[in-house]
């Protein structure tokens, strides 16, 4: 029992010390090139000086209008294209929209889908549509319809809008 406490102790001791050092890298954190220290923010070593935190977003210090990084053109399309389908959550900072389970207009066969919209650009590369029926996931050929809809009606939209 004495032996393990001491080995305890040791060992609380030993990091004492080495916390007692100072930096994340001994002390020797200021002694750095200037390269040597983007490398190692790169890597992840070092915390970035320029990084958000959590308390960044009640500093309210972006414009509004630049901080959502989705394409307003694909969101508005996905929601017009799948509206035979409820809602379940729908996040425009992230671009992910949850769709439950709707039977389309004419259709037998229930789906859900989820959408993700990943970049602000109106492009396919910027679109993911996860679609699902209630017997499994459906074709490709279904969710790549699915998809080309949805790219369609984004495009229809931003060209009733004026913005091309």
């Amino acid at each position: 029992m004495i032996g393990r406490l001491g080995k305890i102790l040791a060992i609380l001791l030993a990091l004492t010390a080495l916390t007692a050092c100072g930096g994340r890298f001994g002390g020797l954190n200021n002694e750095m090139s200037d390269e040597t220290r983007a490398q190692l923010i790169d890597g992840g070593a070092l915390p970035d000086p320029s990084r958000n935190t959590i308390w960044d977003l009640f500093s309210n210090n972006d414009d509004p209008n630049v901080t959502v990084e989705v394409n307003r053109y694909l969101w508005n399309a996905s929601l017009e294209i799948l509206d035979f389908m409820p809602i379940e959550a729908a996040d425009p900072f992230s671009g992910v929209i949850v769709f439950g389970y709707g039977t389309p207009p004419g259709g037998g066969r229930a789906y859900r889908a989820t959408v993700y919209v990943t970049d602000p650009a109106l492009d396919a590369r910027s679109l993911r549509v996860a679609l699902q029926s209630r017997g499994g996931p459906v074709s490709r050929e279904t969710q790549r319809a699915v998809e080309d809809a949805i790219l369609t009606r984004a495009r229809q939209i931003r060209i009733r809008e004026g913005d091309l």
